[in-house]
C-alpha cells in the first residue's frame, strides 16, 4: 500500500483510500488506459468495483482531487479510475469527471466544460465549479461526516462543509476556470507557482521524458491524486481540530461581552483561537448591535495581552475602529505616557493591534479607544 506520511494519526485513513494497485492491462481500445485505485481482492466480499472515468492526457488539479474525493464515498469506495476520452467507453462507466460534456448528478456525470454550464456551489458563493467542486457539492457533506464520525445532518458537518469550500475548494474551481482573484486589468506583480494547482500541473510528464506511455502517465496521475487528496484531508482535519472548537469560545465570549464593558463592543477571549470568521458569522446570527470593535486575548509566548481592532469583514484589512492615531507607532514608556495607561508595549502603525503587559492595561486601552 502507498502511504502518505506527515499527516496526523487520524489522517492515516488516507492510506485506505489512496492505496493504489498496479496498472491494469490496457483495455481492448488502444486509446483507453485504465488503472485501479482500490484493492477489491482483499475485500471479505468479492464484488466488482465500480468504475470512475476521467480524461487521459495532461491532467489538472480538479480531476485529480475529484477522483480522490469520490472514492471517499460509500457509493464509489475502491472504484477503479479509467482515463479515456472515448465517448463509447465513458457511457459504460458508473461516474465520469471532467470529460464527456455532461453535468447530470442523477447519472453521476460531472463535467463543466460544456456550453451553458454555470453551476455554482451556492450558499453565497458565485464561482463557477470545476469537476472537483461538483464532486464536493454533491458528496462533500458525506465525506466530512465520515471524517468527523457524525451524521450528515449535524450542524458541525454543515459548518465545515462551507468553510472547507471557502478556504480550499473555491480556489481550485476558480483557477481551473480561469477566474482572476482580483478585478483588475493590471498584470500581477509576481508569479505564484506554489499553489496546489501549480504543483499538480508539474506532476505531468515532462516533454523531455523518453517514456510517454499511458502507463507512465497513469502513474503520474496517481501521484497527483495523492497530493491533492492529502491536502484536502489535511484542510478538513485542521478545521475540525482547530477552527471548529473555536466557535464555542467566541460564542461564550460574546455572551459575556457586557461584563467587560457596558457598551458590549469589547470581547475577551479566555483562550486565543481563530476568531475572525466565527465573530462575523455569530454577530449576524445573534444580531449583535453595536458590533464588536476590539478583541482582547493573551499572547501565550510573551504572556502579554493584545488588543486587536476588528476588521470590517474577515477578509479585509480595514478596521471598524482602529486604535487611536496618536498612539500609533509608539512603544513602551512613550506610549504609556501618551495613552495615560501603564504597561503599554506598542501600537501598530495602522492601528489594527496593540499590546499591554497586563490584562487590566489591555482593557483600559480598548475602553479608551472607544471614546477617542
Amino acid at each position: 500500500m502507498l502511504a502518505i506520511c506527515g499527516l496526523s494519526k487520524k489522517l492515516l485513513l488516507l492510506q485506505k483510500y489512496s492505496s493504489l494497485a498496479p496498472l491494469m492491462a490496457t483495455l481492448s481500445n488502444p486509446r483507453v488506459s485504465a488503472f485501479s485505485t482500490g484493492s477489491p481482492v482483499s475485500s471479505p466480499v468479492s464484488t466488482t468495483p465500480k468504475r470512475v472515468g476521467t480524461h487521459n492526457g495532461s491532467f489538472h488539479c480538479d480531476e485529480a482531487l475529484g477522483c480522490f474525493m469520490i472514492r471517499l464515498t460509500d457509493k464509489f469506495s475502491s472504484a477503479e479510475i479509467v482515463r479515456t476520452r472515448d465517448s463509447q467507453m465513458l457511457e459504460t462507466l458508473d461516474a465520469v469527471l471532467d470529460v464527456g460534456g455532461v453535468y447530470d448528478p442523477n447519472r453521476d456525470r460531472y463535467d463543466h466544460h460544456q456550453k451553458g454550464f454555470d453551476e455554482v456551489f451556492g450558499h453565497g458563493f458565485t464561482t463557477k465549479l470545476s469537476s472537483a467542486g461538483l464532486v464536493y457539492k454533491h458528496f462533500g457533506k458525506e465525506i466530512i461526516a465520515k471524517e468527523l464520525q457524525l451524521d450528515e445532518g449535524h450542524p458541525d458537518v454543515h459548518r465545515l462543509f462551507l468553510v472547507v469550500y471557502k478556504s480550499f475548494m473555491e480556489a481550485i474551481d476558480a483557477i481551473d476556470n480561469g477566474i482572476n482573484q482580483y478585478d483588475t486589468d493590471q498584470p500581477p506583480r509576481y508569479v505564484n507557482n506554489t499553489h496546489l494547482s501549480s504543483r499538480i500541473g508539474r506532476l505531468n510528464l515532462d516533454w523531455t521524458e523518453p517514456d510517454q506511455s499511458p502507463e507512465r502517465e497513469n502513474e503520474a496521475f496517481k501521484r497527483a491524486m495523492n497530493l491533492a487528496g492529502s491536502e484536502f484531508l489535511e484542510n478538513v482535519q485542521n478545521h475540525a481540530r482547530s477552527w471548529l472548537p473555536a466557535r464555542s469560545i467566541v460564542l461564550e465570549s460574546l455572551a459575556a461581552r457586557r461584563d467587560i464593558d457596558p457598551s458590549g463592543e469589547i470581547l475577551i477571549l479566555n483562550r486565543f483561537c481563530p476568531w475572525k470568521l466565527h465573530l462575523s458569522e455569530l454577530e449576524e446570527e445573534m444580531k449583535i448591535d453595536p458590533p464588536i470593535k476590539y478583541v482582547i486575548y493573551q499572547d501565550e509566548r510573551s504572556k502579554s495581552w493584545r488588543v486587536q481592532a476588528v476588521a470590517v469583514s474577515p477578509d479585509k484589512f480595514e478596521s471598524r475602529k482602529p486604535l487611536p492615531s496618536q498612539w500609533r507607532g509608539l512603544r513602551d514608556d512613550e506610549l504609556s505616557k501618551e495613552a495615560g495607561i501603564p504597561g503599554c508595549i506598542f501600537v501598530h502603525m495602522s492601528g489594527f493591534i496593540g499590546g499591554n503587559a497586563s490584562y487590566e492595561g489591555a482593557v483600559a486601552m480598548a475602553r479608551d479607544s472607544l471614546k477617542i
